[in-house]
């Protein structure tokens, strides 16, 4: 891989972004407006209860983790989106780039969209709620590395999916998080779920993150084997992922697909 095919990549959706103020608002507006929604629930929920535990650290903190995990995935599957939106897509594979560069930058892109959002979230959350983020120390390097790679590979897979079905199958990405929520236990533990949900969440490497925090906020500690299987789910994903994106491309080109690829229909 060469490092100029991979800046320029990245470069082009850095100057979207400049010359258009409505590509960068949404990266900040819905995820302030979750942190204040579930901010001023989560402090209700403390002020009516007397069950000893802190919502604002368990709920607040897992709706920042799930949505810096769906800001990273979106950064991905965005940056794919407008070389399709722009009727680019030909173009960029027209030049001699690499797919591993081509989503190297995709990466890099992904990386500084979901940045913003966290800082943002963390903000919000610290000055309007007093969530006590840093207070889980080291603890927050795993959890969010496990977050951020399996956004990375889940955001491939997704783009992969779009190229092999056309531009009209975008709207199956954007409910990926939401259906995929009910398994991770964002909000309760795996403990709740039936035992076939429970086997597909210890699949995904999201419920190692949120089952840890949780016991870290209540006191209990957290397992250290049980956040490695989360890393090493979420770097099994991303090479699956870019594998499956990469036979998928050259199944494009050999049949012809990726030439049709303007029209708006499934194919």
């Amino acid at each position: 891989m060469k490092l100029r095919p991979i800046a320029a990549i990245a470069l082009r959706q850095l100057y979207l972004m400049r010359s258009s103020p409505t590509r960068v608002l949404p990266m900040v507006a819905w995820v302030a407006v979750d942190i204040i929604l579930w901010g001023f629930i989560s402090r209700y929920l403390n002020s009516v209860t007397s069950s000893g535990i802190n919502f604002i650290a368990s709920l607040l903190g897992a709706v920042l983790f799930w949505d810096f995990f769906t800001r990273v995935m979106q950064g991905v599957t965005m940056a794919f989106f407008e070389d399709v939106w722009t009727r680019n897509f030909i173009n960029v594979f027209a030049t001699p780039l690499l797919i591993s560069e081509y989503l190297t930058g995709l990466v890099l892109t992904g990386v500084t969209t979901s940045l913003v959002g966290l800082i943002v979230m963390l903000l919000l959350a610290t000055w309007l709620f007093g969530l006590p983020f840093f207070s889980l120390g080291l603890l927050l390097l795993p959890l969010l590395l496990v977050l951020f790679l399996f956004g990375i590979g889940l955001g491939v897979l997704a783009s992969a999916m779009v190229l092999r079905l056309g531009p009209a199958s975008e709207w199956l990405v954007w409910p990926i998080p939401a259906l995929l929520s009910p398994f991770v236990g964002v909000f309760y533990p795996l403990s709740t779920l039936p035992p076939w949900m429970r086997a597909v969440g210890h699949a995904l490497p999201p419920s190692y993150v949120f089952e840890n925090m949780r016991s870290a906020v209540a006191g209990h500690g957290y397992s250290g084997s049980g956040l490695a299987i989360g890393v090493a789910l979420a770097l099994l994903d991303i090479l699956l992922a870019a594998w499956v994106f990469g036979r998928i491309y050259r199944y494009a080109v050999r049949s012809g697909l990726l030439a049709r690829y303007s029209a708006e229909s499934v194919s």
